[in-house]
């Protein structure tokens, strides 16, 4: 009689443990979203100083006053709302800038979003201005359909539009409204 009883409460608490493990689904996910308002940022960081390194060697050095993580979404970003400035070190060690009032980083595109007082200065002195610049990561290609100025050594280009791979190799200026030659 008590191993009958014996074996009843263990097939009972059996399939309670068996009932509670397939009911489980994916909580996790729901444990980490507690506590978190579908509008807020995952984390919040202040005063960001980032270097990026290949080889040992500096690559590229972030700085931005405050970055919003909202990588918790269904479509995650990074959104930079006081702006960043970019430092990217060529080979050769030489440094290109990038500055603008506001960034996001969508990582499921790969692509940065720079907007408000765009200005990338290359390290040979050529520098490109508007209010809105793509940067698609994977390709390496910035683009804008914004109005832009775009000045070398020689020339200053305005226009509609810029299309160009990263190391501005083949740089293009779209609807050209305005070209100026710089004489010496």
């Amino acid at each position: 009689m008590r191993k009958q009883i014996s074996n009843n409460i263990f097939n009972i608490v059996t399939i309670f443990l068996v009932t509670m493990f397939f009911s489980c689904n994916d909580s996790f996910k729901q444990v980490q979203k507690m506590g978190i308002s579908d509008n807020e940022p995952v984390g919040v960081a202040e005063n960001i100083n980032l270097k990026y390194t290949d080889s040992g060697r500096v690559t590229a050095n972030l700085l931005s006053p405050k970055m919003l993580d909202f990588t918790n979404r269904d479509f995650p970003y990074n959104e930079f709302p006081q702006g960043i400035t970019l430092y990217i070190y060529d080979e050769e060690n030489k440094k290109s800038t990038v500055i603008s009032d506001y960034a996001i980083i969508y990582d499921a595109t790969n692509l940065i979003d720079l907007q408000g007082n765009v200005v990338i200065t290359t390290a040979d002195n050529r520098i490109l201005k508007t209010e809105q610049l793509y940067y698609d990561q994977k390709r390496e290609w910035l683009y804008t359909n914004k109005p832009v100025t775009f000045s070398s050594e020689k020339d200053i280009i305005n226009g509609n539009g810029f299309d160009s791979n990263s190391k501005f190799t083949n740089a293009e200026v779209l609807e050209v409204t305005g070209y100026v030659t710089v004489e010496d």
